[in-house]
């Protein structure tokens, strides 16, 4: 009897080619971008040293290259957790280590303007997926390193930007305080944007508490930045930034990658400034 190269608990090919990203070991490097668009990921990766596309199937579009000597690659996630939850696993299945989103976002605070950066330092927990894998008490945070590296990345290159909270939903509508079909708005959304913001989280999206949280509980890293496209306090819409969020999460890598390479060369387990500087 022929032997089937897929299993319905690990369905992967016999040479580890995953099911919903279309690629195998070899394929991706160890930091990966993860945007939601699968446009932005040609974005990133023509800002590398080299870049090909190595996939297209669903929503996951893959490229990867070099940054440097350093092996990258961006995987764009599509909307929300359940999506950003198979490419993050898929992708650590096969040698990816540091996830960075680089997405969009709304601002809950009146000074964030459209066009600016938000780096996130932790995500109010308010999707679904996150808490099929652990208790909603597990706290979604990214990892210090990658997220000191996009403030200096930020910093570096000029660009306006905000560190703080975001909250995570599932919906884009009702569950970040938007009217639905025929103004349909649950009552327990209808304060959401106002009590989230009187808490001094600046933005919602809908991807980094699956990422931190995912990240957290493998032992892998994770950062995220996005380009602010909205602000729900004095209802601007413009969509900017975009080049902007792309180039400082490039940045980021090339500046991460040096600490770690710091880090190794001492034969240290955790990065600290005098390592480097």
């Amino acid at each position: 009897m022929k032997r089937s190269e897929i299993s319905a608990l690990h369905p992967t090919s016999e040479k580890g080619l995953q099911y919903h990203i279309g690629c195998k070991p070899g394929d991706v490097g160890r930091y990966v971008f993860l945007p939601g668009d699968p446009d932005r990921v040609p974005k990133i990766g023509r800002l590398w040293d080299s870049s090909k596309e190595v996939s297209m199937h669903r929503e996951y579009r893959v490229w990867s290259g070099l940054i440097g000597e350093e092996a990258v690659s961006a995987c764009s996630t599509g909307i929300g957790g359940p999506a950003t939850a198979i490419a993050l696993e898929e992708l650590a299945a096969i040698g990816g280590d540091t996830f960075i989103r680089v997405g969009s976002c709304g601002a809950l605070q009146r000074e964030i303007k459209p066009g600016a950066l938000v780096i996130a330092t932790g995500a109010v927990r308010l999707d679904g997926t996150s808490k099929q894998y652990v208790r909603s008490e597990y706290p979604a945070v990214p990892s210090y390193e990658v997220t000191l590296a996009l403030i200096e990345a930020a910093e570096k290159l000029g660009f306006t930007y905000h560190v703080g909270y975001t909250a995570s939903s599932d919906s884009f509508y009702v569950g970040q305080g938007r009217p639905g079909f025929h103004n349909y708005l649950p009552k327990d959304s209808e304060n959401l944007v106002s009590s989230l913001g009187s808490v001094n989280v600046l933005t919602f999206e809908m991807e980094a508490s699956t990422i931190f949280t995912l990240a957290g509980i493998y032992g892998l890293r994770s950062g995220c930045i996005c380009a602010v496209y909205a602000n729900r306090i004095t209802d601007e819409f413009r969509i900017a930034g975009e080049d902007e969020v792309c180039r400082t999460a490039v940045e980021a890598v090339k500046i991460l990658s040096k600490w770690d390479r710091d880090r190794e060369k001492r034969g240290k387990r955790y990065w600290r400034p005098s390592l480097s500087f």
